[in-house]
């Protein structure tokens, strides 16, 4: 309870941060699963949680796509809660290059790959972020 206190997490969080306090790892599998029947526990609402907050943060889809699913949330919940925000992707990539670069267009083709591969590990899929600078 004391760390869903302090927020959201998932199933997979919870089990992993238990079994490292607890040696009881069934023990602690059942209390996860009465805190999820409880609704103390939900993994959507981590995954909403998680995609606004990273999204905020101008997090690109697809890191945050990658980064629940590393966080044990189903790749069939990770595609409804993307589907069904309201995130505007391509205003975050905007505010993110004019945030770590400035309105100015990249100098040469070093500086557009070197932009390039900051977005990509940001989350922006390619297309999008080379049409920006094209």
């Amino acid at each position: 309870m004391d760390l869903l206190a302090r927020r959201e997490h998932s199933y997979q969080e919870l089990q992993r941060k238990l079994c490292a306090r607890f040696d009881d790892a069934e023990r602690v599998r059942i209390e996860i699963d009465r805190l999820r029947d409880e609704r103390l526990q939900n993994d959507q609402r981590f995954a909403e949680a998680y995609l606004h907050s990273r999204a905020q943060r101008l997090y690109g889809p697809l890191r945050i796509r990658i980064e629940l699913r590393e966080r044990g949330i189903a790749d069939a919940l990770v595609a409804r809660v993307m589907q069904e925000s309201e995130i505007d992707w391509q205003a975050n990539l905007e505010a993110l290059i004019r945030s770590k670069f400035g309105s100015e267009a990249p100098g040469d083709f070093k500086e557009k790959a070197k932009r390039l591969r900051f977005l990509q590990y940001r989350g922006f899929v390619g297309e999008s972020a080379r049409a920006l600078f094209d």
